[in-house]
């Protein structure tokens, strides 16, 4: 269990949010999502018989469509009085997945207590083990990985881990008279290798250093350099600085 993650106010706070809204009818459940910025997020599950989408689902992405990228915790509450409830077996099952360390309000026989979100589903299964995930370049970047220059990208929502991997390097596009641009390769190539550290940081965060591992110059220069990829980048978003290894062959 863990004890008072987020401060004293968080989880009666969330619980407040969400009794405020349902209607008894379709919508039973309420959810909020309290983001990294201490914003509260709120969504409503949508009852069908087909299945319908959970209100700990709906939170997340309203919480994620909101500008939120690091959920810290989450608690749902049902109508007719019902107040806190646990998340279902494919609500544990998501956040495992996708927010291994997100805070979750779970009910107790005394009271609503707090705990990590892998808790909920211990042993749970792992897609990401049964694949080798794979980490996406432009083909220019080819050359610079493979004479050991380049061993560092910073991402934007690119969901990769610590462990082994395969970097792929896609074919070239070409320009307007039909040539390969400068560097590039006309067929798909990969590379196997390993995702040795992930570091979550603002853009403005990056520093001069890290900068350079990705190749760029300098700090200043990386907003506009990752805007090529992300067009509606800003410098408050967060970024993952990639570290990675090639495996000798």
């Amino acid at each position: 269990m863990i004890t008072d993650p987020v401060g004293p106010d968080a989880v009666p706070a969330l619980i407040d949010a969400a009794r405020e809204h349902g209607d008894g009818n379709i919508h039973t459940v309420a959810a909020a999502v309290l983001d990294e910025h201490d914003r509260i997020h709120v969504g409503l599950n949508l009852y069908h018989f087909t299945g319908g989408p959970c209100a700990e689902l709906v939170a997340l992405a309203t919480a994620r469509t909101a500008g939120a990228q690091a959920p810290r915790l989450i608690v749902a509450v049902g109508d007719e009085g019902r107040g806190v409830l646990a998340p279902c077996g494919r609500d544990r099952q998501v956040l495992a997945d996708y927010y291994p360390t997100i805070s979750v309000v779970v009910p107790t026989p005394d009271r609503p207590q707090v705990v990590g979100a892998e808790e909920l589903l211990p042993h749970t299964y792992r897609w990401q083990a049964q694949q080798v995930q794979r980490l996406r370049f432009r083909a220019s970047h080819l050359p610079a990985v493979r004479d050991g220059s380049k061993r560092a990208t910073l991402r934007l929502d690119d969901p990769v881990q610590v462990g082994p991997a395969l970097l792929v390097f896609e074919p070239a596009r070409t320009d307007t008279a039909g040539d390969l641009n400068a560097g590039d390769v006309d067929d798909e190539v990969t590379l196997a290798g390993r995702i040795t550290s992930t570091t979550a940081k603002t853009v403005a965060e990056i520093s001069d250093e890290e900068a350079r591992e990705d190749g760029f110059a300098d700090a200043a220069s990386v907003l506009p350099g990752l805007r090529n990829y992300y067009p509606h980048l800003s410098s408050d978003d967060y970024v993952v600085l990639v570290r990675f290894d090639v495996d000798e062959s």
